[in-house]
């Protein structure tokens, strides 16, 4: 009767002497290899912008770990729905060690991007992969990324510009809109132009989304509408490369903090219609325009001004775009009324904006405050009675 007892008993203490064992030697093995690091499981790469609901970690890429001595991420892996994991693990005796030993705000247990609104960013904020949440401001600049390059053998597209990664070769019969970016360039453009150029000469294609001010990675073209929407995209379109370009505001209000207005007066031997439709593009080309602190922005791109014959403009041909310096005049007095400097390319008095200075390219306002402003501009009447209005809103 004891002896039948005994080995029971017996049996028990050596399996607990066979798994302290194990653990020991587990647990020894763990002090010579490095823990993992949070930047080794990712789907994707650090600074990547992440919505909710994405796919952050790579379960592949995490460590597998002897069972016996980590008894822990199974129950681990079952509290937080893991079955898969769990169960294969209990059949193979290699467990997964848990996410939640490398996630930390912003991931749920699962590896998904969640609680939080706008597009974040993923990051690692000490051993742990956290998602940051959007500031209530993300703004980058508009950069060179798709270009076309004409090649012996045809269109070379490349990505990251003139030098960059080539994707593809199209032959010149088949540069069409389903093989080439368009949004900027139309394919009849194109064409024009390739027919016209010498080879190693490129066109730019498209754009992408870089030097953000919270940091996170480039956002190429494909990525742009899907992370901030096509109202980015459209004011991408209307503006040059290296503009800045806000991509996220969060809540948010708007204040007016300057305002300035200008008439247009007559200059009947320029022509008052004439004058009135450059000082109603001038507004046109500098609406909606929004321009983050510390950095500087033009007006809109493609804006058409109509030109007027002036013996005073040798530099420009004999021809000028008069009607633009009573709007500049307007733009100008907003401007400097918030303290903000002379724009670049603007001059003081009556010829705010000088022969042969582009009325919107040519113009850069540097915003010195520490909020975003957005300018707003628009007309009022028409030929010499026209009135233009300019009003500074603060964002935030």
């Amino acid at each position: 009767m004891r002896r039948s007892l005994l080995n029971p008993i017996l049996a028990f203490g050596a399996l607990i002497i066979l798994i302290i064992g194990i653990s020991y030697v587990g647990n020894t093995i763990e002090g010579y290899v490095p823990p993992q690091k949070p930047q080794e499981i990712t789907s994707l790469a650090i600074g990547d912008t992440v919505t909710t609901g994405m796919d952050v970690v790579d379960d592949s890429k995490i460590r597998k770990m002897a069972f016996l001595y980590h008894p822990n991420y199974l129950y681990e892996l079952f509290q937080t729905g893991n079955y898969l994991q769990a169960i294969t693990g209990l059949l193979t005796g290699s467990i997964e060690t848990p996410v939640s030993e490398f996630i930390g705000a912003n991931i749920s247990p699962q590896g998904v991007a969640q609680g939080f609104e706008g597009p974040g960013f993923l990051s690692v904020q000490g051993q742990q992969l956290v998602v940051t949440a959007p500031q209530a401001f993300v703004w980058g600049y508009k950069t060179t990324y798709t270009v076309g390059v004409k090649t012996a053998n045809g269109l070379a597209i490349r990505t990251g510009g003139k030098n960059g990664k080539v994707v593809k070769i199209i032959s010149e019969s088949d540069i069409n809109n389903n093989t080439i970016p368009h949004d900027y360039v139309s394919v009849s453009t194109t064409k024009k132009w390739y027919s016209n150029a010498d080879t190693g000469d490129y066109i730019t294609l498209d754009y992408s989304l870089t030097g953000f001010n919270d940091g996170r990675n480039q956002v190429t073209p494909d990525d742009i509408k899907k992370f901030f929407g096509q109202g980015v995209v459209d004011y991408m379109e209307n503006y040059p490369s290296g503009s800045p370009i806000m991509a996220y505001t969060g809540s948010q209000s708007e204040t007016t903090v300057a305002s300035y207005s200008e008439s247009l007066g007559s200059y009947p031997e320029y022509g008052d219609a004439a004058r009135s439709y450059n000082a109603q593009e001038f507004a046109t080309g500098w609406n909606g325009t929004i321009i983050p602190p510390k950095t500087s922005s033009c007006g809109k791109l493609n804006i058409g001004y109509q030109p007027i014959a002036d013996p005073n403009a040798t530099a420009t041909g004999g021809y000028a775009t008069h009607g633009v310096c009573p709007a500049a005049r307007s733009l100008r007095g907003a401007v400097t009324s918030l303290g903000l400097g002379l724009p670049s390319g603007m001059a003081w008095g009556e010829l705010a904006v000088p022969y042969g200075v582009s009325p919107t390219e040519g113009i850069k306002i540097y915003n010195s405050q520490n909020y975003p402003i957005k300018i707003l501009m628009w007309t009022e009447g028409s030929d010499s009675s026209t009135v233009i209005y300019t009003r500074i809103v603060k964002l935030g």
